[in-house]
């Protein structure tokens, strides 16, 4: 998140008419799709839509991820689609053959840990009736940050916050760094709140954490090691993510005292971003290693981390579920 977002400045300020456009713009789009003006697609099976209102960052993928699996648990067979983002913006499936350059490397970390029939495109609605099609065992469809998609229509809205940075100053890009208000949690059917904090909200809420403490060698991710197998001083931290702090956070919780260093969400690492860093070990999130794999010359590791949920908000899918299929 920008600082420029994290309070009242005057930059924030000054972008407040650009701001006035967004909300006038993005809500009367929203208003033609309640009034039937622009069409809403309804999918064979039920559609699950996990998003957010606030701009990158708020553990969304695990999230999308750790449903998912647990679905999967429960003798359901869930399908995902995504917008692909960072891809080449073609309708096309997520495979072992794929790359993050064809559909993003959030889609290839989902499909990688899920391993369940996955689809991305610019048309959620086509990417969900391609997938039906050419999978009809599948009896749930997740939506990955689909939540301001609203051509496709939706039996539950999950939303996800940092439960840290929240809402950062609470406006609207382009002065905050909010899609929508506030106001449309209200509208949503559970909450994830990313991280231990509380927030008193309207709906039903749980809390996600991540939980992780092996690493994996990016030369070759069969070989793994803790933290303490890390006896050198000199360690860096490197996050392309939404929150590198998290990362950053997470990795001090096991003991790991390291230089960090941030780069842009979904950055496109090249082989200098990797030799310049001076220590002798690199560590990164599993992410950004999925760009990375091919890249030597360092020793580099990566932590697969695995989204653990305190409340109910699996039960309450199933019954959704369950209430679709009578």
């Amino acid at each position: 998140m920008p600082r420029i977002w994290e309070s009242f400045n005057l930059l924030s300020l000054a972008l407040l008419p650009v701001t006035f456009c967004f909300y006038v713009i993005s809500s009367a789009r929203r208003q033609l799709f309640k009034l039937g003006i622009l069409r809403t697609t309804k999918i064979d099976v039920p559609v699950i839509v996990v998003g957010n209102i606030s701009v990158g960052g708020t553990g969304k993928t695990p999230t999308v991820i750790g449903i998912a699996l647990e679905l999967k648990k429960r003798g359901l067979n869930p399908g995902i689609i995504s917008r692909g983002y960072r891809g080449d913006g073609i309708t096309q499936q997520v495979t072992e053959k794929s790359t993050a350059s064809q559909v993003g490397d959030e889609a290839i970390l989902i499909q990688n840990h899920t391993f369940c029939p996955m689809w991305v495109g610019p048309n959620r609605v086509t990417s969900a009736q391609i997938l039906c099609e050419n999978y009809p065992g599948v009896n749930v469809i997740i939506s990955d940050d689909g939540l301001q998609h609203y051509a496709l229509k939706r039996d539950m809205e999950i939303i996800v916050i940092d439960g840290q940075r929240q809402f950062g100053n609470g406006l609207l890009l382009p002065s905050g760094p909010l899609r929508e208000t506030k106001t449309r949690i209200l509208e949503c059917d559970a909450a994830v709140i990313t991280g231990t904090q509380s927030m008193n909200l309207p709906i039903p809420t749980t809390n996600m954490t991540l939980v992780g403490d092996t690493f994996h060698q990016l030369s070759d991710p069969t070989l793994t090691c803790r933290a303490r197998d890390f006896t050198t001083t000199q360690i860096a931290a490197i996050a392309g993510i939404g929150n590198p702090d998290r990362f950053f956070t997470h990795l001090a919780s096991l003991g790991i005292s390291a230089e960090t260093k941030r780069f842009p969400d979904h950055h496109e690492f090249t082989q200098t971003d990797i030799t310049s860093i001076k220590c002798d070990v690199i560590l990164m999130t599993e992410k950004d290693a999925v760009k990375c794999k091919k890249m030597g010359g360092k020793n580099c590791w990566f932590l697969p981390v695995r989204a653990h949920f305190s409340g109910h908000l699996i039960r309450d899918i199933v019954e959704t579920i369950k209430i679709y299929r009578g």
